[in-house]
């Protein structure tokens, strides 16, 4: 077992109340011992009031419809990820920590969540999926990303990607994940290829500022130093959006 580390949470100082919900889920492969999980060694005081763990055989959850590690997402984790994916596949047991939550002005709730986490691999959690990011953690490397001390950086709990848009020589540039915030992905469109450095970068500072609680409108003109002018915040998405499985806030690059 690693010398645990506390996992801070941090203030949202852009947020407003609003109907919005956070929405966390992980999977934990293994083969756990009969004991309490210490996840106060990581500042946690358990799992929040709205999310839950329930434990499954995995021979009974490769029945499920939705079984992670099989189907279109089970081969893409399998080929990013080939050692995790084997541990996992392999383990007896599945933890499956999920739900909802109302939108808060703190991060509490995903230090919590976290530290449950982090004391499941040290009771015989041998992987962690997080389907929201697409990505499949062996124990070393989950503790490696978000095990850090004075915390994970923001950037670690969202997905960037870059493919290619509709135009030729055009990028999209979107995200997945901010969902554990309670706010909509971010989706660039039509980026010309020379500017895809600057709108990696521009997405970054986007999924900051929501984290930390801020809001855009329909509508919404985008004005800030080192953004290109003409960028309007379009909302749209939901739940069901295959891409994002969420809502979302695109901007399209001017031409």
């Amino acid at each position: 077992m690693n010398e645990p580390i506390t996992i801070p949470a941090w203030q949202r100082p852009h947020w407003q109340p609003s109907d919005e919900e956070i929405v966390l889920q992980f999977y934990v492969f293994g083969k756990f011992e009969a004991v309490r999980a210490p996840s106060a060694d990581y500042g946690s005081d358990g799992l929040p009031t709205g999310i839950e763990l329930t434990s499954h055989h995995h021979s009974t959850l490769r029945q499920w419809e939705g079984y992670p590690l099989k189907g279109r997402l089970g081969r893409m984790l399998k080929e990013d990820a080939p050692e995790a994916y084997k541990v996992a596949l392999d383990a007896p047991e599945v933890l499956v920590v999920r739900g909802r939550i109302k939108d808060s002005g703190e991060t509490g709730y995903l230090r919590d969540t976290l530290g449950v986490l982090a004391a499941l691999l040290d009771i015989g959690g041998v992987a962690i999926l997080d389907p929201q990011v697409l990505t499949l953690f062996d124990a070393a490397t989950w503790r490696r990303q978000y095990l850090v001390r004075d915390g994970a950086p923001i950037r670690s709990h969202v997905l960037i990607l870059r493919d290619g848009d509709e135009g030729k020589d055009r990028l999209w540039v979107h995200t997945r994940g901010l969902r554990k915030f309670g706010r909509p992905d971010i989706s660039l469109r039509n980026v010309p290829e020379r500017e895809g450095d600057r709108a990696g970068a521009l997405c970054e500072r986007l999924v900051e500022l929501q984290a930390l609680g801020a809001h855009f409108k329909d509508g919404q003109a985008l004005e800030a130093e080192g953004v290109p002018s003409g960028l309007v915040a379009k909302l749209g998405g939901s739940i069901e959006d295959p891409e994002f499985n969420n809502t979302y806030v695109e901007f399209r690059w001017p031409v």
